[in-house]
């Protein structure tokens, strides 16, 4: 009975083994039925690789924006009485926006304008004064001129009758005396009519500056209630009022905002991994959907928001038709110039700056195997390949999601 039970264990493992060697065959030739598989070459397109040197954009995004910009701001206190222009209006630097009222400020020109007639009246009457004191001093002057001629003449007739023997000697030291007082008097006073001009020139300067003093504040205060009605200072278009009618304001509070329509800039947002990379005066193609607009940067910021920097940039060439403020726009930013990339024209389904497993014609065969590849950046239509491809090999761009399963193809006419 031993010997029965052992041979019967033998046959057991025999049968085991011719089992696990079927099912390992079926298996193998399972698997190695799945690794290829045969696909019509109507089915498919290639991109093949190239390489040589590149200019490297980078895409971004944003709006045009007037390069010159006038806030509008509320020159007094006031109460908007009229709107005229509402935003998107063309506007001449004559144009009205609105009207404010200020019936405090008009009462304050007016009482301006009278104190600065009445310092004016004021300053002509004492004009005239001055010139009334100036001919009294002329008057003192003459008397002396006349009582000099006066006492000269004395001296001369007593040197004649000295002559004579018949005046005395003591009559012509008398007269000698009082020309010599006389005219001393009239130099002294001279002197004082001298000095008096001087002052009275002093006092109506010192009128004339009271009233510039005057005319200043008048004309200032003309300027406020001029600037009540609200001018658009500029030629371009109205681009926010932020009052309503019947709304009183504050001095120096913000009214509208004016910007032009002919110089625009536009205002770019940059990707943040490559802001740093972008240089002042760098060129930039803008797309304004009816045309390209040739431009450089002018200036880039430093704070990153939502992943973007903002960079401002000068248009080099004229506007299109449709170009005005605000309009959204794409932009191609010069990165670098880049030496022997290796890049394919970009298709739907390829990815920049990612990982992808694609098919790649092995060899110049008629057979495509699967392959991890780098992409790098996307520049105006161009993908550059950072890892995975060499130049002159071919992919498979289109759709192939349907054959992941197969780590090789075969292409068939």
């Amino acid at each position: 009975m031993k010997i029965e039970l052992t041979e019967k264990k033998i046959w057991k493992k025999w049968a085991a083994s011719s089992l696990f060697v079927l099912l390992l065959a079926y298996a193998t030739y399972a698997v190695s039925s799945k690794s290829v598989k045969s696909v019509s070459a109507s089915d498919l397109t290639f991109q093949i690789v190239q390489q040589g040197a590149l200019d490297v954009y980078s895409n971004a995004y944003g709006e045009l924006i007037s390069a010159k910009e006038r806030l509008l701001t509320a020159p007094a206190l006031g109460k908007v009485s009229e709107i005229l222009v509402r935003p998107g209006t063309k506007v001449t630097p004559e144009t009205i926006i609105l009207h404010l009222s200020n019936p405090k400020l008009e009462q304050e020109v007016s009482k301006a304008r009278g104190d600065l007639a009445q310092q004016q009246a004021q300053r002509e009457a004492f004009k005239y004064e001055q010139q009334s004191e100036r001919l009294n001093y002329q008057g003192r002057v003459a008397d002396i001129e006349a009582e000099i001629e006066k006492a000269q003449l004395e001296l001369s007739v007593n040197e004649e009758l000295m002559g004579l023997g018949v005046s005395s000697k003591i009559e012509l030291q008398r007269a000698k005396l009082s020309v010599k007082q006389e005219t001393s008097r009239l130099a002294f006073e001279k002197q004082k009519y001298k000095q008096f001009i001087e002052m009275q020139s002093y006092q109506l300067t010192q009128r004339d500056i009271t009233i510039t003093q005057q005319e200043s504040q008048v004309a200032l205060l003309e300027k406020q209630l001029a600037d009540m009605h609200v001018k658009a200072g500029i030629t371009g278009s109205l681009q926010t009022l932020e009052v309503e009618l019947g709304e009183s304001v504050q001095l120096g509070e913000s009214l509208a905002k004016v910007g032009s329509d002919n110089t625009l800039i536009a205002r770019i947002r940059l990707p943040q991994n490559q802001a740093d990379q972008i240089d002042i005066n760098a060129p930039v193609n803008i797309d304004t959907q009816k045309g390209i607009i040739r431009a450089h940067i002018s200036r880039i910021e430093s704070i990153v928001t939502n992943g973007s920097v903002l960079a401002e940039a000068v248009l080099d060439d004229e506007l299109t038709s449709n170009a005005r403020p605000s309009l959204a726009i794409s932009a191609q930013v010069f990165v670098k110039h880049q030496k022997n990339a290796v890049y394919i024209t970009q298709v739907a389904g390829l990815r920049p700056r990612s990982k992808q497993t694609v098919f790649v014609r092995n060899n110049n065969t008629d057979f495509l195997e699967q392959r991890d590849i780098s992409f790098g950046e996307l520049s105006q239509g161009y993908l550059i390949v950072n890892q995975g491809l060499k130049p002159n090999e071919e992919i498979v761009s289109s759709d192939t999601s349907k054959y992941n399963q197969f780590k090789q193809l075969s292409v068939t006419k």
